[in-house]
């Protein structure tokens, strides 16, 4: 026995048989511990072979692997060796997958807590705050939509460059499985109506937990199989262009504090390699002025496009709202408290139907005066481009009386 288990071609062949067997309805449980018995540990790589080989082989559709997907890596979990990968360096795409994964993990372990905690509720009186409660968590976790985006258009086409094609797409399938979950869920806990604590657990059974459940086992896929493989299969030069085109898709729940940089020296960043200017109308700027200009301004400045998406905020010294990156290209309704989206759909609503330009607020926060503004960005055409919220801090500018008309500077260095 020990001969047909060190046998790669062996050992995937047995593996390709019991997968098989749960294809057919065979016992999911017997098989398991068949698998279990059996193969004290897969090499990561062979459990992709051996999926990529029954499409291949036309064994299996790509529908009948998707929809057997989450029984076999049901019998796989944990079985599964990822020794012999390479080692992921800080902030490389990987590494940052997993750090988002990490941080979904924490959010779904919040939801579990706070299903037990309805369950346990005393009174329906606190039912409703535990509901927005999770609506919120619910709202951050769509942000793994990110996460996904980042692996169908980045990752899987060099994944399939490569020669593994059905395992992306089988995995493709499942990312939509999940996102369609998660809107239920959504959907399911925005109703304005009272619920009763029987009607919350049916919830919780029917909608809530699957769409936690198929986001923990996406995160077992990736980690023990997908990201290992990628690593195996991917070169340096192909790392980076997924490296520099993340920006434009964003990041899930999690912000990268140091950009990777390849080792070979022939790749480098743009901005290093060319000394290009960004002309405007009535002026230019090197990339690195530009990023010193818009830091500098007195207030936070965030752009949210005409799709709705968050695409840039500002990163003066001292912010007033905290913002990171896991923001970027997250729709700007999910950035909000769930109380507070109505306003958010307001505003749009009037920005792109031309009915408002502008809509200022001024808020008290910790004995500060805080001016907020939306304003309406148009082309010359009148056409809406998105939105631009400018905050700042007004407490020290309200006390100001008098004039000042020599030089006095605001801090005590020459």
């Amino acid at each position: 026995m020990s001969e047909l288990i060190n046998n790669s071609d062996k050992r995937k062949e047995l593996l390709k048989h019991m997968i098989l067997q749960l294809h057919q309805g065979e016992a999911p449980e017997a098989v398991r511990q068949q698998l279990v018995r059996l193969m004290a540990g897969i090499p990561y790589g062979e459990v992709v072979e051996v999926e990529q080989e029954l499409i291949s082989e036309g064994i299996l559709t790509d529908e009948e692997v998707l929809k057997f997907c989450d029984l076999h890596t049901q019998a796989l979990e944990g079985q599964i060796d990822p020794s012999g990968a390479k080692e992921i360096p800080t902030g490389h795409p990987v590494d940052v997958f997993i750090n988002e994964n990490r941080a979904l993990q924490k959010v779904t372990t919040q939801c579990r807590e706070l299903f037990g905690n309805l369950k346990r509720a005393s009174s329906e009186e606190i039912i409703p705050e535990l509901v927005m409660e999770l609506r919120r968590h619910f709202n951050s976790l769509m942000d793994v939509d990110k996460h996904y985006q980042r692996k169908e258009n980045l990752l899987f086409p060099f994944l399939e460059k490569a020669g593994i094609t059905g395992p992306p797409k089988v995995m493709w399938e499942k990312h939509d499985e999940v996102r369609e979950m998660l809107k239920g869920s959504i959907e399911a806990l925005s109703v304005e109506e009272s619920v009763t604590g029987e009607e919350v657990a049916a919830m919780i059974e029917m909608v809530l937990k699957p769409a936690l459940t198929g986001i923990e086992d996406m995160i077992m896929k990736e980690e023990e199989i997908l990201f290992p493989m990628s690593m195996d299969k991917l070169r340096e030069g192909n790392w980076y262009e997924i490296a520099q085109q993340t920006n434009e898709i964003g990041y899930c729940l999690y912000d990268p504090q140091i950009d990777w940089e390849p080792e070979n020296p022939e790749f480098t960043r743009p901005d290093q390699k060319k000394n290009g200017r960004i002309q405007l109308p009535s002026g230019s700027f090197s990339n690195e002025e530009l990023l010193a200009l818009l830091n500098t301004l007195p207030v936070d400045i965030t752009f949210v496009d005409k799709e709705d998406k968050v695409k840039y905020f500002s990163q003066g010294k001292e912010r007033i709202f905290h913002r990171n990156r896991a923001i970027l290209n997250r729709d700007v309704r999910m950035c909000h408290p769930p109380s507070s989206v109505h306003v958010v759909n307001q505003i749009v609503d009037d920005f792109k139907s031309g009915r408002q330009d502008s809509a200022p607020f001024w808020i008290q926060i910790k004995g500060q005066f805080i001016h907020i503004e939306y304003f309406a960005l148009r082309n010359e055409k009148g056409e809406y481009l998105g939105t631009l919220e400018v905050s700042q801090n007004l407490s020290e500018k309200r006390k100001l009386e008098g004039e000042q008309r020599i030089l006095s500077y605001t801090n005590n260095q020459s």
